[in-house]
C-alpha cells in the first residue's frame, strides 16, 4: 500500500541492524468488520472485484515444516482473525462479524507441494497466480500458505494468500513478524493448541438483531454527534460560518472526484476485462532509487509511481495506440500506530500524465499530483460512505462498484519490509514479490522493499494487457530513464 507518510523514506534513514526478537504489537482484530471491510466482502460476489492479495517469498532452501507449522500456530493464537470465519449480520444493516471456526485445522491453511521438473521461476509465478485467483472457502478462515519445493538450485518458496478483510499490506507485513526469524537458527517452540473461544460463537437470532440495531443506532449517533459538534463550534466561533459554504462545496467536489467518476478508463487497449492472470517481476536497487527520488525533489513513492505511469504510456506507444493520460487507483495508508492486522487505508483515484518526454518534468508533475491527492477532503468520509453503500441491495452495489472500477486503468501500491536478512524456518528470504489485487483494473504494480532491493510484482489481467512481458520491459525502461536523469 502506498504510504504517503514517507515510511520508505524513514526506512532509508533507519538502522540495518536486525532486532533480536519480533516486536510486540497491538493486534487489530475487532469482532465486527469495519464498513470498508464489509464493502470489500459484499462486492466480491462479482469475481472481478476480488480483494484477495498474495506474496511469493523465495527462500535459499526449503523451510523446516514442523517448525514453520508451530510458528504459524503461535501467530494464529496471537491474531484472532486467522482462526475465525465470517458470519453475516442480520439483514446487512451492520457489517459481518468474525466467529471462531470450531473446526480450525492448521494443516488446511498450511500446505506442502512441489513443482514438476525443471522447477523454473516462471512455473512458480504461474502457480502463484492460479492459487491466489482461486476463491476462498467462505466457511473457513480466509488465508492459505503454500510451501513450494522443487525450484532449481535447491531453492524453495512460500506462496502466501490472504483476504483483504483480514488486513491490508502494511498490517500483513507486521503480522508476518510472528513467523519470521532474524537468524537461521531454529529455536525450541512449545506446541500451541487452538481452541474455539466461547465469546464469539453461538449468537442467537435475538442477540444478532439487538447487535444489528445497536450498530445502526451507534452509526447514526456518531453522525449526529459530529453534526452537533460542528454546529456548536460554528456558534461559538461565528467567523467560521463564512467558511462553512466553501468547506462543504470542497467536500462535495472531492467526493464526486473520488466516489462517482463518470468517464471511462482512458486506455484504448485495456477496455476489455477478463479473469485471466499473469504475474511478472521487476527488481531495482533501493539506494539508487532513493537517491534518484531525492535528487529529483520527491519521495521514493513518487519515483515508483512515475515509473509505472511512464512505462504504461510507453507500452501504448509501442503498440501504436499512444495516450496522454491514464487513471490510477492507489490506496493511502491511514495507519498511525504500530499495530498488526486490520485495515487502515483509503482508496483514491488520480489521472496521471503518461506521455511526457522529459523524465524530470514527468517526475515533477506526478509529485505534485500525488501531493494534491493527499489533501482530498473526502478521505475522512470513506468509512461513512462505505457504510451507506453496504445498505444497498447486493446486485445494485456490485453493479455500481463494477462501473466505478472500470473507470480505472491500473493500480499501484507499496509496502516496506526489512532492510536486513530475514529467515523463515531456517530458509533465508532472498526476495518477496507481492501480488496485489486487480479489483477490475488492467494491472496492479506493487512494490516491496527488502534488504536493499525493490521487489515488484506486476499482476496483470492478461486479457486486457495482451503482452505482459512487453509491459514489464516498458516499466523497466522507464525506471532506467529516471535513474539516469537523477544521477
Amino acid at each position: 500500500m502506498a504510504d504517503q507518510r514517507t515510511s520508505t523514506d524513514r526506512a532509508a534513514a533507519g538502522t540495518n541492524n536486525p532486532p533480536t526478537e519480533p516486536r510486540e504489537r497491538i493486534v487489530r482484530s475487532d469482532r465486527h468488520m469495519t464498513d470498508v471491510e464489509a464493502l470489500m466482502w459484499n462486492v466480491e460476489k462479482d469475481p472481478y472485484l476480488s480483494s484477495t492479495f498474495g506474496n511469493v517469498t523465495v527462500l535459499d532452501r526449503p523451510p523446516d515444516l514442523p517448525y514453520f507449522e508451530r510458528k504459524l500456530l503461535r501467530m494464529v493464537e496471537r491474531i484472532p482473525r486467522l482462526r475465525q470465519r465470517v458470519s453475516p449480520a442480520l439483514g446487512r444493516l451492520a457489517p459481518p462479524e468474525w466467529e471462531d471456526d470450531p473446526d480450525f485445522d492448521i494443516r488446511y491453511h498450511l500446505r506442502h507441494i512441489a513443482l514438476p521438473p525443471p522447477g523454473e521461476f516462471r512455473q512458480l509465478l504461474d502457480l502463484a497466480t492460479m492459487l491466489v485467483h482461486d476463491p476462498f472457502d467462505r466457511t473457513r478462515p480466509l488465508w492459505e500458505f503454500y510451501v513450494v519445493e522443487g525450484l532449481t538450485g535447491g531453492k524453495a518458496a512460500i506462496i502466501q494468500k490472504m483476504h483483504h478483510t483480514i488486513t491490508d499490506g502494511e498490517g500483513g507485513i507486521r503480522m508476518s513478524e510472528q513467523f519470521i526469524d532474524v537468524t537461521r537458527e531454529l529455536k525450541e517452540l512449545p506446541l500451541v493448541t487452538i481452541e474455539p473461544s466461547s465469546e464469539s460463537s453461538g449468537t442467537n437470532i435475538f442477540e444478532a438483531a439487538a447487535e444489528t440495531l445497536g450498530h445502526t443506532w451507534r452509526r447514526g449517533l456518531g453522525v449526529a454527534q459530529r453534526a452537533a459538534l460542528n454546529t456548536a463550534d460554528a456558534l461559538t466561533h461565528p467567523a467560521k460560518l463564512a467558511d462553512l459554504g466553501p468547506e462543504l462545496v470542497g467536500i462535495l467536489r472531492s467526493t464526486v472526484r473520488q466516489v462517482t467518476v463518470t468517464d471511462a478508463a482512458h486506455s484504448p487497449l485495456w477496455a476489455h476485462r477478463t479473469l485471466r492472470r499473469r504475474l511478472e517481476t521487476l527488481d531495482l536497487d533501493f539506494d539508487d532509487a532513493y537517491r534518484c527520488a531525492k535528487a529529483l525533489g520527491g519521495s521514493l513513492n513518487d519515483f515508483f509511481v512515475t515509473g509505472a505511469a511512464r512505462g504504461a504510456g510507453r507500452y501504448h506507444a509501442k503498440l501504436g495506440a499512444p495516450v496522454e493520460t491514464l487513471r490510477m487507483a492507489m490506496p493511502i495508508s491511514t495507519r498511525t500506530d504500530r499495530s498488526a492486522g486490520g485495515n487502515s487505508f483509503v482508496p483514491t483515484r488520480v489521472v496521471l500524465p503518461v506521455s511526457e518526454a522529459d523524465p524530470v518534468e514527468h517526475f515533477a508533475q506526478i509529485h505534485e499530483l500525488l501531493n494534491q491527492i493527499k489533501q482530498e477532503k473526502m478521505l475522512g468520509l470513506v468509512e461513512a460512505v462505505a457504510g451507506l453503500a453496504n445498505l444497498l441491495p447486493t446486485s445494485v452495489l456490485v453493479r455500481f462498484t463494477r462501473q466505478q472500477v472500470e473507470t480505472v486503468d491500473f493500480t499501484t501500491s507499496n509496502v516496506r519490509a526489512a532492510p536486513f536478512d530475514l529467515f523463515i524456518a531456517g530458509g533465508l528470504i532472498e526476495a518477496n514479490y507481492p501480488i496485489g489485487p486487480l479489483g477490475g483494473t488492467a494491472f496492479n504494480l506493487t512494490m516491496m522493499s527488502y534488504r536493499g532491493t525493490l521487489n515488484m510484482g506486476l499482476h496483470v489481467d492478461a486479457g486486457a494487457v495482451t503482452e505482459p512481458a512487453l509491459l514489464r520491459d516498458c516499466i523497466n525502461e522507464a525506471y532506467a530513464e529516471l535513474l539516469a536523469a537523477g544521477r
